[in-house]
């Protein structure tokens, strides 16, 4: 089912990102951690909200966890507040903004823990970000197609100008990339503005895909409700009709 594959999906994606080459490299080409990044933010969080998991556990689940567990967490404050578009959107934000323009960024190059926790921070807050655009699970928020598309447009542009704050920049903004000592690839400012096109130009593109995607499915939406209606409109004409030959 398309369940399955969005999962399957989602944790191959996850595996290249962190448990390949991309992940041995992470740390000495800022380049190859950006990548890593973009894989974790545009192809695995979407994927697994795609797989619905929320709604997955929910069939397995017993007749009593469900009303014990899942339905109290998923209806709890906590839930309404952080399931909220707009505190999924500002989330989001603060969390690319606040781990490339803070120090969090180069501690956690230095730092096995904190790497783990800043990969934690990138793939729980896409999660929350893509979890109201998808729109498969349950959610004590929804939000219209054109909500939608306004939520989606309206984060491209803080992914573009981050990206072009690391690409233009004109010193290395993390020492850790200074240090390293390679004696091969690219200087570390190269790597850095290599990183900020990578940014820039995937992170755009997996937007414009996304606005795309999000386009054809309020297309499709808007289609089946003028179905519906003109079923409706036909059978109260045949209902109408056929009271009318009594």
């Amino acid at each position: 089912s398309s369940d399955v594959c969005s999962s399957d999906l989602g944790l191959a994606s996850i595996a290249i990102a962190l448990q390949s080459g991309i992940e041995r490299y992470d740390t000495t080409l800022f380049s190859v951690h950006m990548l890593q990044h973009v894989i974790l933010i545009f192809l695995a969080a979407p994927a697994i909200v795609l797989a619905a998991p929320i709604t997955l556990v929910l069939r397995v689940a017993t007749p009593g966890t469900r009303r014990r567990w899942i339905l109290p967490i998923l209806h709890s404050r906590a839930v309404r507040v952080i399931g909220h578009p707009l505190v999924a959107w500002l989330l989001f934000t603060a969390v690319m903004w606040g781990t490339h323009f803070s120090s969090f960024f180069d501690a956690a190059l230095e730092n096995v823990w904190l790497h783990y926790m800043e990969h934690v921070l990138y793939l729980a807050s896409s999660i929350l970000f893509w979890w109201p655009i998808v729109g498969r699970d349950p959610s004590p928020w929804r939000m219209g197609h054109p909500a939608r598309l306004l939520f989606l447009f309206m984060q491209m542009p803080f992914n573009s100008f981050l990206g072009v704050a690391i690409l233009f920049s004109g010193t290395v903004l993390y020492p850790h990339y200074a240090t390293t000592g390679r004696p091969w690839g690219p200087t570390p400012l190269e790597d850095q503005q290599a990183a900020g096109a990578i940014m820039w130009g995937l992170g755009d593109a997996g937007f414009l895909l996304a606005l795309l995607i999000a386009t054809a499915a309020w297309m499709r939406h808007d289609e089946a409700v003028t179905r519906r209606r003109e079923a409706a409109e036909d059978r109260s004409e045949e209902h109408t009709s056929e009271l009318q030959s009594r």
